[in-house]
């Protein structure tokens, strides 16, 4: 069983390390590099997801481990991306940015919570 949650995890890690590139390139193609939109972008989604598919991977369809490994997991583990975020914001303050880096910061903080609750409340009404 250990082997088999593993690969479902290293699976939807793939599918979510290259939907983070997707989704955080697009964003950036559109807004631009100047604040770490991308990085934001898939942090509020991947938040978002989180909490409408835990309510329905648990709370609703009751998945197996694996399925729940593979979305929860590996996916979104891989989609959501607080180490860079956290490297994105080293990088605004050594560039002097101290108001892009604070900004970064609380957003991310703020709406990811938000995202996550709001994807939970979503979740419990589907």
């Amino acid at each position: 069983m250990i082997a088999s949650q593993l690969f479902a995890i290293a699976a939807g890690g793939a599918l979510g390390a290259v939907a983070r590139f997707v989704v955080s390139t697009g964003v950036y193609a559109w807004l631009g590099r100047d604040f770490p939109y991308g990085t934001l972008a898939v942090n509020v989604l991947g938040s978002l997801l989180m909490g409408v598919l835990t309510v329905l991977l648990i709370e609703r369809l009751s998945l197996g481990p694996e399925w729940r490994a593979v979305i929860l997991i590996g996916f979104l583990g891989a989609f959501t991306t607080f180490s860079t975020f956290s490297m994105e914001t080293i990088n605004l303050i050594e560039a002097g940015a101290y108001i892009k880096a604070l900004m970064n910061a609380l957003l991310s903080v703020v709406l990811c919570v938000i995202a996550t609750w709001g994807g939970v409340l979503l979740g419990r009404q589907l």
